[in-house]
């Protein structure tokens, strides 16, 4: 990248809080401008705001439903407006809400899809237009691969159970975006998908069966925030990767588990 073009801007969605948060302060103390998207969490994507722009000089916020069509496509252009450019999106934002086989509904599969698969697909179509536009002004005279799209999948597409059944359908569905993404939108934006393991614990489970399950892997351990911050650094910064899945989760996906780890 040219010394004096201004510092990159990356959209970091459900930025506010929990893996976005720890992302977007990563990405900001390696020198991106940060565009936090959350949904209802305003005060703590103020936060995150704030820490951002102590670390790089400058990030902004900016609310948006996803599950809202029109919303999402309106999304990148006011990053746009706001920074003058945006050059990389990481998808983290999920709809995770349980429902299985017997309790399937078409409502259901509607929201996690809208919200987890056609939103970042719409995100990726607007960074693409977006790249194009700027090449076409001469504004972009950087080498290929600079702009990318990271979304952000599920070690349990390599090792299913049936919980979870349309939050599982629409990261499975992302994951099939990434290799059609990764052809459509080539050679302007690369497109990779970062797969955690067991991460984060939550309401779900106590401190105590969280670190049980968390040494449930080959390696005695799943993943840590840390471990996908760093990997969803080296998709960014990394040319020559595109249209492929880089799992981090302590080989997690080599075992088999007839639960989600949420209802062990």
């Amino acid at each position: 990248m040219n010394p004096a073009s201004p510092a990159p801007v990356v959209l970091v969605t459900g930025a506010a809080r929990r893996l976005g948060r720890e992302i977007a302060l990563a990405l900001a103390a390696s020198g991106w401008r940060v565009a936090v998207h959350y949904r209802g969490s305003k005060e703590d994507a103020t936060k995150t705001v704030a820490d951002c722009a102590e670390l790089a000089g400058a990030a902004a916020s900016f609310c948006c439903e996803l599950e809202d069509e029109a919303a999402v496509r309106d999304l990148l252009p006011q990053v746009v407006q706001h920074f003058d450019q945006v050059d990389a999106v990481v998808n983290n934002a999920s709809t995770f809400e349980h429902d299985s086989a017997a309790s399937f509904s078409f409502a259901a599969l509607e929201k996690h899809m809208r919200s987890n698969t056609g939103a970042a697909i719409i995100l990726a179509q607007a960074l693409h237009a977006h790249v194009l536009a700027r090449q076409a002004s001469g504004a972009v005279t950087e080498p290929a691969g600079r702009f990318a799209v990271i979304n952000l999948l599920d070690q349990k597409l390599w090792n299913p159970n049936p919980d979870f059944f349309s939050y599982t359908l629409s990261k499975a569905a992302l994951e099939a975006a990434n290799t059609l993404l990764a052809i459509a939108l080539a050679p302007q934006v690369r497109v990779v998908g970062v797969a955690p393991g067991l991460t984060l614990t939550s309401h779900l489970l106590s401190d105590e069966k969280f670190q049980a399950l968390h040494k449930l892997s080959p390696l005695g351990r799943s993943s840590s925030a840390a471990d996908v911050v760093a990997t969803v650094k080296f998709a960014l910064e990394n040319a020559s990767i595109t249209g492929t899945t880089l799992l981090v989760d302590g080989g997690q996906h080599l075992l088999k588990f007839e639960r989600d780890f949420s209802l062990m």
